[in-house]
């Protein structure tokens, strides 16, 4: 049996959000990212992930990093896209 990757519908939100976080920011802090990710209504699955960041203040590569990292951990990275 073969099994295709599933891109949900919410593909790509995740980059989106990173991308509206850092036009004109060398750095936010996690609040930030939690309460954006809310407004713009993130796919649950989403909102799980940005939930476990851990407290502080991110460069967007740090930020990139822990986002990938949860995702890969949940295995969504093909569903929902990784984000740079």
């Amino acid at each position: 049996m073969q099994f295709q990757n599933f891109q949900a519908e919410a593909f790509g939100d995740l980059q989106r959000l990173v991308d509206s976080l850092f036009t004109g920011r060398d750095a936010v802090e996690r609040l930030d990212v939690v309460v954006q990710a809310e407004l713009v209504d993130l796919d649950a699955d989403l909102i799980e992930v940005v939930n476990l960041l851990p407290p502080g203040r991110y460069s967007r590569q740090r930020l990139c990093d822990q986002l990938n990292s949860a995702l890969a951990a949940h295995g969504w990275g093909a569903t929902y896209g990784t984000v740079e």
